[in-house]
């Protein structure tokens, strides 16, 4: 175990970066699956442990990102008053916040963007880093196992570059984009008293 510290570490500060990238960053478990393929002797629970620390940090560390930097630098007041609607309702609805959170975590679905609107609202983020992180542990525990066992039948660049560059990923985050664009447009207050789609102009 010694002597797989320096690769852990190196490990760490790949996912961590790689969970600091906004948008179109290849999928996380999909690079610790490939880490477990080529290296065996590395137990799946110590990659998982290792790639959930990272992960978390790194999310954690772009949701205060888009905070300082979108929020406090780009957004005008009124947008910022209209991110405040949804801060209000959240705060009062932490059993939901916690298991949306955890849902995101369980799945393979990218939580990047879902973490730049939650940064957006300046809400604690140990609310949800303890749900993200024993979510993705296990999620990332079961896709690396997995990965390792498809790798041994399939050719791993072709399943690297199919699931990257596949029309179905891109296609995700350009909706995804498209969402966190309009988290910060829709006059949230007329959706939620008056059932009305309103766009907040921009400034």
């Amino acid at each position: 175990m010694l002597g797989q510290l320096p690769a852990l570490a190196l490990l760490f500060i790949f996912i961590f970066g790689l969970n600091l990238i906004p948008a179109f960053a290849p999928p996380t478990w999909m690079a610790l699956a490939l880490v477990g393929f080529e290296f065996p002797d590395t137990g799946a629970v110590h990659l998982a442990v290792v790639g959930a620390v990272a992960a978390t940090l790194g999310r954690l560390t772009l949701a205060r990102l888009s905070y300082w930097l979108l929020r406090e630098k780009l957004l005008s007041d009124a947008h910022r008053a209209n991110i405040d609607v949804i801060k209000d309702r959240l705060e009062k609805r932490t059993v939901l916040t916690v298991g949306l959170f955890l849902f995101y975590a369980f799945s393979p679905l990218p939580s990047n963007f879902l973490f730049i609107a939650y940064g957006l609202t300046g809400l604690p983020l140990l609310r949800v880093a303890l749900p993200f992180f024993v979510g993705r542990l296990a999620s990332y525990t079961f896709f690396i196992e997995g990965g390792a066992a498809a790798g041994r039948r399939l050719h791993i660049d072709s399943l690297a570059s199919g699931l990257y560059a596949g029309a179905w990923f891109i296609g995700t985050q350009v909706l995804l984009l498209a969402a966190l664009y309009a988290f910060t447009r829709i006059d949230w207050t007329a959706l939620f008293d008056r059932h009305r789609l309103v766009w907040i102009p921009r400034a």
